[in-house]
């Protein structure tokens, strides 16, 4: 517990002090923002600043910090380095200099951003990619929420008939459209602050719990490879797993598909620092929470959490499961709605602005304006005919759901990678200190690059010549990016 302290020390330490300095290295000023210039009453609206963190945390979180952090406290105390490096270091600082990009582009989506400081190559292969993405995000929180809401009740009626969860996957589906089509501040900028604060209450409930407890967990001087009891039969290698399994704990590339969303809502650019480099850090903590509380789950001396909880007799290694356990046990009913909110709740709102984003993208991309519902409907059509499409397929094949998840982890640390490479060109032209995205984004490249070359979703090499392979393009990207530089500055 010593060293969870640390760490959330830390991370609030992270905001306060480094989060300054990269606000100061960006410098915002008083110039109008898109969402009092473009204001158009569907997606560029100004919202009050509170609001607008609440939405993105929400936006970015879901299920990531509580999933991800479950999973990636099986590699022990070293996750909590990762969450508190990655997260002040690379995601808070991915997450704020995006958003602030957008608004100073008018609102911009990813894509166009990679392409105005990559090139249009680069901007065609990200458009396909984040929408795909984005794509991937929303139908896997269609199918999940469904599998957990008809695990408690379904009609017989749609059951017998069309076959078992189709009713809570007609429901999920009805919102997703009636979200994704009307204006933000309708539904969005409504329950997204309930949800929001169910998460955080959640975390900070359970930390109070874990204070009362003081779990005899493993420390960070215990040595970074101590994972504790061997009950869980886990040896994945800590580089590069760890990094693509915490992802919206530390670094997302998927907060950058958001942030401007949130971008189109902010009255002032001094506002921005709360909104995305906070939120951020919030969900850090959120994901610092749940680490935590999986440690005691699995590693607790001399017995771990799962064998003393009520129904805990075997190692649970998925994390829906140590999520409603957990918060049964430990939040009793109280617990179990939360955890119900969490589990159910928070896929399903950033499923919605998954789609959200998808459809200015393409919108954007084929310059169809989004304020008449008529032109939203033309967007929105042929992109959930593509959804069911996709989810028709996860549900035919017994492996598509995990086969989408697998692909979502690792793509989206990818798109980190490219936004990352976009901020260091963005502000080396500004003549700004570049290193501070400069680092994370040649950090990402190698941790991408060798999940690539090391995993068997890709060529499953060995870890000799996948490891070799990472240190070559790691030498390669900061050799490009060097000469790079130097050319940039002659011309100037």
């Amino acid at each position: 517990m010593i060293s969870f302290t640390i760490a959330l020390v830390a991370l609030v330490a992270g905001y306060l002090i480094y989060g300054k300095f990269i606000e100061k290295v960006f410098g915002p000023d008083d110039r109008p923002t898109p969402a009092v210039w473009k204001a158009d009453g569907v997606d560029y609206i100004v919202l009050p600043s509170w609001k607008i963190f609440m939405i993105q945390f929400l936006n970015i979180a879901g299920t990531g910090p509580i999933f991800g952090a479950i999973m990636g406290a099986k590699f022990g105390p070293v996750a909590y380095l990762w969450i508190v490096f990655g997260c002040i270091f690379a995601g808070a600082t991915h997450d704020y200099l995006s958003g602030m990009l957008s608004i100073r582009h008018g609102g911009a989506n990813l894509p166009d951003l990679i392409g105005r400081y990559l090139g249009n190559t680069a901007k065609n292969v990200m458009l396909v990619f984040s929408v795909l993405l984005l794509m991937m995000v929303g139908v896997v929180f269609v199918f999940s929420p469904a599998k957990i809401l008809g695990g408690i009740w379904e009609p017989a009626f749609f059951t017998e008939r069309f076959g078992q969860y189709f009713f809570w996957i007609m429901v999920v589906f009805i919102y997703y459209i009636i979200a994704t089509m009307l204006p933000i501040d309708k539904i969005i900028g409504k329950i997204y602050p309930l949800f929001a604060f169910s998460l955080i209450f959640m975390a900070l409930a359970l930390m109070v719990c874990l204070f009362i407890k003081m779990p005899n967990l493993p420390e960070l001087w215990d040595g970074l490879g101590n994972r504790g009891a061997d009950s869980l039969d886990f040896h994945a290698p800590i580089f590069p797993m760890l990094f693509i399994t915490i992802a919206c704990g530390a670094i997302s590339g998927f907060h950058a598909t958001q942030s401007p969303l949130m971008a189109r809502c902010v009255k002032s650019e001094k506002q921005a620092r709360p909104i995305f480099y906070g939120a951020m850090i919030t969900e850090g903590i959120v994901a610092l929470i749940w680490a935590t509380v999986a440690m005691y789950f699995f590693y607790d001396q001399p017995t771990p959490g799962y064998q003393v909880m009520a129904g805990g007799t075997d190692a649970v290694n998925d994390a829906p499961s140590v999520v409603n356990m957990i918060c049964n046990d430990w939040l009793g009913v109280f617990g179990g709605i939360l955890a119900m909110l969490g589990v159910v709740a928070a896929p399903i709102t950033s499923g919605d602005t998954a789609f959200r984003s998808a459809r200015l993208i393409i919108a954007d991309f084929l310059k169809i304006e989004q304020q008449s519902l008529h032109r939203r409907l033309m967007v929105c059509i042929p992109m959930f005919g593509a959804a069911i499409a996709l989810l028709v397929w996860q549900m035919a094949d017994a492996k598509g759901f995990n086969t989408i998840w697998s692909w979502f982890g690792w793509s989206n640390q990818t798109l980190s990678v490219f936004t990352l490479w976009a901020l260091t060109v963005y502000l080396a032209r500004q003549q700004k200190k570049y290193v501070v995205t400069l680092v994370p984004a040649l950090f990402m490249t190698t941790v991408c690059s060798t999940f690539l070359l090391i995993s068997n979703q890709a060529f499953g090499l060995s870890s000799t010549v996948s490891y070799t392979g990472s240190v070559c393009v790691f030498v390669i990207a900061l050799v490009w990016f060097c000469m790079w530089h130097r050319k940039a500055m002659n011309n100037n």
